[in-house]
């Protein structure tokens, strides 16, 4: 069982930065490919980026290519997700996932999620 605990959401002004924060319980992270979503009330879940096992390989959704960059430091089980020029439309609650397979977390059905953080930007 790998628990995810997500840390870094606040409310910040358009333009500003956050650094989100996933550490995972899991002595095996390294073993997982890692992916952060967000979602908005009344919305799905939205995919926001992916980073493979060994940090060589990530992904983006388009809204957030040049802004939002994923990163991992497997020796302490944690994954980031810098955030820069924030906007409004970027307010949402944003959820860590895992799963050793890549296309799982790719196609949102990731078998671990983490709680959530909130973010919330103002114009």
């Amino acid at each position: 069982q790998v628990q995810l605990v997500e840390s870094g959401g606040e409310s910040v002004q358009a333009g500003g930065s956050l650094r989100l924060s996933c550490a995972a319980s899991e002595r095996t992270f390294s073993l997982n490919n890692m992916g952060w979503f967000r979602q908005t009330p009344g919305k799905e879940r939205e995919f926001v980026a992916i980073i493979d096992r060994g940090g060589r390989v990530t992904d983006y959704v388009d809204s957030v290519k040049g802004r939002f960059t994923i990163s991992r430091d497997n020796a302490v089980n944690t994954v980031y997700l810098q955030m820069n020029s924030l906007n409004p439309e970027d307010t949402a609650v944003y959820f860590c996932a895992a799963d050793s397979e890549y296309f799982n977390v790719l196609s949102g059905r990731p078998r671990y999620w983490g709680q959530g953080t909130q973010v919330t930007v103002s114009s």
